[in-house]
């Protein structure tokens, strides 16, 4: 006799009609039977036991009274089998939909460790399908193109008129989600941000293991999230400033400018927009430093980012800056690293963007940075 409380489900594509059926040998039953015994109708139980029709609660309670075991078993047969008919249809939806990765920068999210270390074929882009949705957060291709393409885009306010790539800035928009999906803490108190942002202004003389974590924890304190996210490069992105809710902030920062100056003038800058453009909380700033933007409040935000750095009372004195050691004095008189007054004085062309680099530090990723999917 089955022993119904020790049976598995060895054959997840099987409905549980199987296992009625097999009931149905031993004892003898015909399905006429059955159909009176559990008060069906010999239609229902034969599309009951084919798996067209679902097995309720109440179905589930009937087989228990009239074959044995327990409800629970009878609905965990029917659960197995539609989860894995479901899968059956995913599985369509991935080989369906391989053209999607094509609009996604593969070689980029296979350094940062989104998707395997692997070779791309035919065989394995499916299951790059899935992943990927997993990382995006999304059922499906469709839905990704709604979210980022369609939604996202109206938020975007792009320094670049070719920052169009779509595929490479919602990727590299989403590594920083992720961390900061890890992050908790107080909502966003502009007084303490201020606070914090003089401090921060002070630690650009420090070398990027003593500066990152104090800025991660100033902002943290001051509830603004503070993320590091490799370069995407189709992305074109130095730093991006948005809202992740009414409450909280989010500054994100790449190295795709990777010298000191630009990296601590685009942190300025992205906290410009989170100080002055309060209500313009849906906004996405997709920040270029390289690009030439004739946007108001982006241009609000370099004329903050450029006096918060070198305050107005000094800007006078920049043309006078043409030798190291006259740069290097006014370093320390205003306290601010010797790199970010030589970016500033090639930007405004009082010197060559050859000259004094030297002057400036190159930041560079290390492995603990990378995204672990």
């Amino acid at each position: 006799m089955t022993n119904l409380a020790a049976l598995s489900y060895p054959d997840w594509v099987s409905p549980p009609g199987e296992t009625i059926t097999d009931l149905l040998e031993e004892k003898e039953w015909t399905q006429v039977e059955l159909a009176e015994r559990l008060g069906y109708t010999t239609k229902h139980l034969s599309q009951l036991i084919n798996g067209k029709a679902v097995l309720t609660e109440d179905a589930a309670l009937r087989l228990e009274r009239v074959l044995g075991s327990t409800a629970n078993f009878w609905l965990n047969r029917e659960a197995k089998y539609r989860e894995h008919l479901a899968r059956l249809e995913a599985e369509q939806l991935y080989q369906n939909s391989v053209a999607w990765l094509d609009k996604l920068p593969l070689p980029e999210l296979k350094k940062v460790g989104v998707i395997p270390n692997q070779r791309i074929t035919a065989q394995t882009k499916p299951k790059l399908v899935e992943h990927l949705l997993r990382f995006f957060g999304v059922a499906s291709p469709e839905q990704w193109q709604q979210h980022y393409e369609t939604g996202m885009q109206v938020a975007f306010r792009r320094t670049r008129t070719t920052q169009s790539d779509t595929g490479a800035i919602s990727s590299w928009l989403r590594l920083g989600e992720i961390e900061a999906e890890k992050l908790d803490g107080a909502n966003y108190q502009r007084s303490k941000f201020e606070k914090a942002l003089h401090r921060i202004r002070e630690l650009t003389t420090q070398a990027p293991e003593i500066f990152e974590p104090e800025m991660r924890r100033l902002c943290h304190e001051a509830g603004v999230i503070f993320v590091m996210v490799p370069a995407i490069p189709k992305a074109r992105v130095s730093g991006v400033a948005r809202w992740l809710n009414p409450h909280r902030p989010l500054i994100q920062l790449s190295l795709y400018g990777k010298t000191n100056d630009k990296f601590w003038f685009t942190f300025f800058h992205e906290a410009a927009h989170i100080l002055l453009h309060t209500d313009s909380k849906k906004t996405i700033y997709l920040d270029d430093l390289n690009a030439d933007c004739q946007d108001l409040e982006e241009e609000q935000a370099n004329q903050w980012a450029s006096e918060f750095l070198i305050p107005a009372t000094y800007q006078d004195r920049l043309p006078e800056l043409r030798s190291r050691d006259s740069i290097k004095r006014f370093s320390e008189e205003i306290g601010i690293h010797t790199g970010i007054i030589v970016g500033r004085l090639q930007h405004d062309g009082i010197i060559d963007p050859s000259w004094m680099n030297d002057l400036k530090d190159t930041f560079q990723w290390v492995a603990s940075q990378e995204h672990n999917a």
